[in-house]
């Protein structure tokens, strides 16, 4: 990976977006991607897209969503204690002894979800970590004081962990689900722009809000952009770390290549092409089953007003939804190049009835 690239999704990582506060990460993810685009837009809710050869009747849509799961302060005790309830699917098991950021008016403020010592915990019946038990301690001793910090019912609340390297083969960080989409996206916007490759077809870079709460931003930006194509771009499991059953969660695993789904909200033809693309290539990937619905904002574009030809392409990670979700550059790079040469081969074909 360039030396460029990975200063910016080491950062990207680093920054605060969480479900409904996405903005700051917009931002940067967008500053990222204007030398390659020829216009943006931003909807309501915050939801980005870059736009390339803009104006086209047909539209094809590259997809990540932006938001990071998050909490939400939701009660303030007379010590200064504060309590707080999910934004998004946040692990209340791996809370306690977490640092943590408040986002305030006034600033960030930081906190630690405190936990007792094990030595006065009674072993018998050890307490688990619950919403009913977890509290925040930002070194207050009265919801008066804490108040004048600036923090109230509804703050928003992430956890405090930067990006680091394992062998320097894995990248790990609190938000690659699924910020590592949307470098995936921006990336093959980059290599489009710098290979000079002209398209005839419009093709939008879509950064979607509010994923992590039941794909809203998807929803919206579907609809507003009426598209024809959409690839999508998440995170999967790899179900080769500890205490997965690939029985039932499949075999998928980080280094393997990247990961494409069969299922009902994957339009078929798409999926042939997807994976002819990837051999032609040579690109390792690996292949995944969705019994009903995706679970990503695939679901929300092949669903969305008559229907759009959806396909997903996954990106396999450790330990997702903690603090140290891991996943391989290698995988990244699989990711980046399949996407960059399905457009490519989508140019070549000029046959877009190959999706009804």
């Amino acid at each position: 990976m360039r030396k460029a690239s990975k200063k910016f999704l080491h950062a990207y990582l680093n920054n605060n977006s969480p479900t409904g506060f996405e903005t700051p990460g917009q931002q940067l993810w967008l500053e990222y991607l204007k030398p390659y685009i020829d216009e943006y837009e931003v909807d309501v809710y915050g939801s980005t897209m870059g736009v390339i050869n803009p104006g086209k009747e047909y539209k094809v849509v590259l997809e990540a969503h932006a938001d990071e799961i998050a909490w939400f302060v939701n009660y303030i005790d007379d010590k200064g204690y504060i309590y707080v309830i999910r934004n998004g699917g946040s692990d209340h098991q791996i809370a306690p002894s977490m640092r943590v950021k408040l986002h305030t008016d006034k600033g960030m403020v930081d906190g630690v979800f405190g936990w007792p010592a094990i030595h006065v915990r009674d072993r018998s019946k050890e307490p688990q970590p619950s919403l009913s038990n977890l509290s925040i301690d930002v070194g207050a001793d009265s919801k008066e004081e804490v108040e004048k910090m600036g923090i109230h019912v509804g703050t928003v609340v992430t956890f405090d962990a930067d990006v680091m390297e394992l062998n320097k083969k894995y990248v790990v960080g609190r938000a690659l689900d699924n910020r590592a989409g949307g470098f995936m996206i921006a990336e093959v916007a980059r290599m489009l722009h710098e290979n000079k490759k002209k398209l005839p077809f419009s093709l939008y870079i879509v950064n979607a809000v509010q994923e992590e709460i039941g794909l809203r931003g998807a929803e919206m930006i579907s609809r507003r952009i009426k598209p024809n194509v959409a690839i999508v771009t998440d995170v999967c499991h790899d179900t080769h770390s500890p205490m997965y059953n690939k029985k039932e969660q499949g075999d998928t695993k980080c280094g393997g290549g990247a990961c494409i789904t069969t299922g009902p909200a994957v339009q078929n033809n798409l999926l042939k092409m997807v994976i002819d693309v990837a051999t032609k290539k040579k690109i390792p990937f690996q292949r995944m089953a969705a019994s009903r619905s995706t679970g990503t904002d695939t679901d929300a574009f092949a669903y969305s007003d008559i229907g759009v030809a959806s396909a997903l392409i996954s990106l396999p990670l450790k330990y997702m939804h903690t603090t140290v979700e891991t996943v391989a550059y290698d995988d990244i790079e699989s990711v980046i190049k399949l996407m960059y040469e399905f457009v490519i081969q989508l140019k070549a074909d000029h046959d877009f009835r190959y999706f009804k």
